[in-house]
């Protein structure tokens, strides 16, 4: 019996086609995917460890910042200083207005007239009894030779008196004149020479007005200041035409609180600058105000300066008291920092870490600022490089050999 298979027959071979290479391929891709797979997976394994350690040194270099106070790296090399204990003058500084030690006016003491001739100019120097001003005068001088020949006719009246007197006393004894006449005669003679005297008062209170209208200086000193003119008519009520600086001696009236007034005493040496001058004057205290003014709580202190042409009165001048010594410690300008809380210094603990104290400051000069409150001149206080510090920094404290 003759019949066909359909896996052999010609159909068959249109219903089933096996093709290897298609085969080849899709496992081709199945294995490069696979692998690909791996290898992102290796990958993502390697970068989340990597994240881990970098996290673990990010952390550690975090805790080892707030160690150091935020800083990394090493500690950085601060200079430092141990500033003991030194004899600092106690000085006391204000300011005060320039006068005359002793500060003479000088005006009419008579009755006045016009001034004609004015002898001096501010700031020439003058000695005692010096004529500063002449006031018209020629009423007097009529007055004083009228009082003159008053006494010439007084004299006159007591010649003839005393002549008639000792004619009188020669006839008495002969009985030609009676005692009662010779008491006459000789009370006559008497009042003659009364009205001599009276009239030589007279003549002397006349020049002695006439002096007055001469103003002369009371004392040699200084003229400050010249307030009449030729021409000018003046009397006891037109105030001072001069004003006289005795001796030349000048002061200054330093205001100073009642808190420094009372360490200032009497002989207490001082300095004083005159204000935009370089100059420095040597003085003393020679009086201390026995008041305190009570709105401003200042009294005055009087410094006696001899005289420089510097020194005009009315100006103003600093003035620098010494008043003792104390000893403290004794820091440089870089050293002492401020801020709203007020001053302080870093000092370095024995960890060698910075810490902020507070200090009360003195004087402050070309040695350095002093300072009375805070340090005992045993620490070891950072010189230069506060501003660059924090609170707790760690630092190699190197020590300023500097001599001070």
């Amino acid at each position: 019996m003759n019949y066909e298979s359909p896996k052999w027959g010609r159909g068959a071979l249109d219903v089933e086609v096996i093709d290897d290479g298609a085969a080849v391929r899709r496992r081709r891709r199945n294995l490069i995917l696979g692998v690909a797979i791996v290898v992102v997976a290796i990958i993502v394994a390697m970068v989340v460890l990597g994240v881990g350690k970098k996290s673990s040194k990010t952390a550690q270099a975090a805790a080892a910042a707030a160690q150091s106070g935020g800083k990394t790296g090493p500690a950085p090399r601060v200079t430092v200083i141990v500033p003991g204990r030194q004899a600092i003058a106690k000085t006391i500084s204000a300011t005060g207005t320039i006068a005359a030690r002793r500060d003479m006016p000088v005006g009419i003491a008579g009755e006045g007239g016009m001034v004609v001739k004015v002898m001096v100019e501010p700031g020439q120097w003058v000695g005692a009894g010096q004529e500063l001003a002449v006031i018209e005068r020629s009423v007097q001088s009529q007055q004083a030779q009228q009082q003159g020949a008053q006494i010439e006719v007084a004299r006159a009246d007591a010649r003839l008196a005393q002549a008639n007197l000792d004619r009188a006393q020669a006839l008495v004894s002969r009985g030609f004149i009676s005692k009662a006449d010779l008491d006459t005669k000789r009370a006559t003679r008497d009042a003659a020479n009364a009205r001599v005297r009276l009239a030589q008062a007279q003549l002397g209170e006349t020049r002695a007005r006439i002096g007055r209208l001469s103003v002369r200086a009371p004392a040699a000193g200084l003229v400050l200041a010249r307030n009449v003119e030729a021409g000018q008519v003046v009397s006891s009520g037109s105030g001072p035409l001069f004003r006289i600086a005795q001796g030349g001696q000048m002061e200054v009236q330093a205001k100073l609180s009642d808190s420094d007034l009372v360490n200032v005493r009497p002989g207490l040496p001082a300095t004083v600058n005159p204000t935009g001058t370089p100059i420095e004057i040597a003085g003393a205290v020679w009086q201390v105000s026995p008041l305190v003014d009570a709105n401003s709580r200042q009294g005055i202190a009087r410094v006696s300066v001899p005289y420089q042409a510097a020194l005009r009165p009315g100006g103003f001048a600093t003035v620098t008291l010494t008043a003792g010594s104390a000893n403290v410690p004794l820091l440089p300008q870089s050293a002492v920092l401020s801020d709203d809380k007020g001053s302080f210094v870093y000092i370095v603990g024995p960890d060698n870490r910075v810490q902020r104290h507070p200090v009360t400051i003195g004087q402050v000069g070309d040695r350095g600022v002093s300072v009375i409150e805070g340090l005992s001149g045993v620490e070891r206080v950072v010189v230069s490089a506060g501003a660059f510090l924090n609170v707790n920094d760690k630092i190699i404290p190197v020590r300023d050999a500097t001599p001070r």
